[in-house]
């Protein structure tokens, strides 16, 4: 007689799978929400605008060893360079047959830069400070930087996540820092390049995992700790510094001195990227769930008790002729 293993149900895991959705979308509204409050704060906002120019202008660092790195940094993102990074990405998923990876890197990185490009050109700035520049916000840069490095790190095994993770995070850092440093952008500009990128990010893999289900994981804390501990020193930082010199600003002018006000924003914006980056390890940090077991996929199981009972027969008539001797 042969019996069939009976299937598990599937009805718990795609019940399960689905609670996943709401973090990546969660994150994906906060981060758009996060761009719209930066905007009304940093651009339509007197007092924003002061903060923002003091910042980007108090840019006086000559050391030779900051300046090698911040050119070097600059010069070596170029468009083409980001275009391969991209390629890189798309067909490294396709290669691990994570189609729905590769959709979702391509996904992440079309979409935040061509959001980026959008607003700069559609989003007004009144000229509140007497400055009369332009709309710079969000960073182009800082954009294209933050969607490369997270459509990498979602592509790529998990065993290799965390720590690309922290190489991306200080190679964004610098960019974005360096785009204030050289004038290009302000510090409000490169935050806001982060959350449009974070955006999009959560958006890409909320679709990647209506493709197929996960399951969470917590990433490594080889990772985590650092950027806890690099982001809440530089929030704190940042925060004080930025309030001391809107003070300055409503008090006395002068009496914060433009490096101070370059170095608490470069400290807001370290903080803002290891946020980003932290969120993002959180979000990348899941597995395939198995696809549940099907009747073809059972073993079969043979029964033996016929010849069981076979045996037990012959053992009982042996213990018979022993006990009432031959006839």
């Amino acid at each position: 007689m042969t019996v069939l293993a009976s299937p598990q149900p599937a009805s718990a895991t795609p019940a399960r799978a689905s609670r996943h959705l709401l973090a990546p979308a969660g994150v994906a509204v906060l981060a758009t929400l996060a761009v719209v409050a930066l905007y009304q704060v940093a651009v339509r906002s007197t007092l924003g605008q002061q903060i923002d120019t003091i910042v980007m202008r108090g840019a006086d660092v000559h050391h030779p060893q900051v300046v090698g790195v911040l050119e070097r940094t600059l010069n070596g993102t170029s468009l083409i360079s980001l275009v391969l990074v991209c390629v890189f990405a798309a067909v490294f998923g396709a290669l691990r047959r994570r189609l729905d990876l590769a959709i979702g890197a391509t996904l992440l990185v079309i979409g935040a830069n061509a959001t980026t490009q959008l607003l700069k050109t559609q989003l007004p700035r009144p000229d509140l400070d007497g400055a009369g520049m332009s709309n710079s916000f969000p960073s182009g840069h800082t954009t294209a930087a933050a969607s490369v490095a997270f459509a990498v790190i979602l592509v790529l095994p998990q065993a290799l996540r965390g720590m690309v993770a922290l190489v991306g995070f200080g190679y964004v850092t610098v960019i974005a820092v360096a785009t204030v440093w050289a004038e290009w952008h302000r510090p409000s500009d490169t935050v806001a390049a982060l959350m449009v990128s974070l955006a999009w990010g959560a958006f890409a893999v909320f679709v990647t995992r209506l493709l197929r289900p996960v399951e969470l994981r917590r990433p490594s804390r080889v990772v985590t700790l650092p950027l806890l501990l690099t982001g809440a020193v530089t929030a704190a930082a940042g925060l004080l510094g930025l309030a001391a010199v809107a003070l300055s600003e409503r008090a006395m002018p002068d009496l914060v001195s433009g490096r101070f006000a370059f170095l608490a924003g470069s400290a807001a914006v370290t903080a803002a990227a290891a946020g980003a980056f932290l969120i993002w390890a959180r979000l990348t940090a899941a597995s395939l769930i198995p696809a549940p077991a099907t009747p073809a996929d059972a073993p079969a199981r043979t029964a033996t008790k016929a010849p069981a009972k076979k045996k037990s027969g012959v053992l009982a008539s042996a213990g018979r002729r022993v006990k009432g001797g031959t006839k």
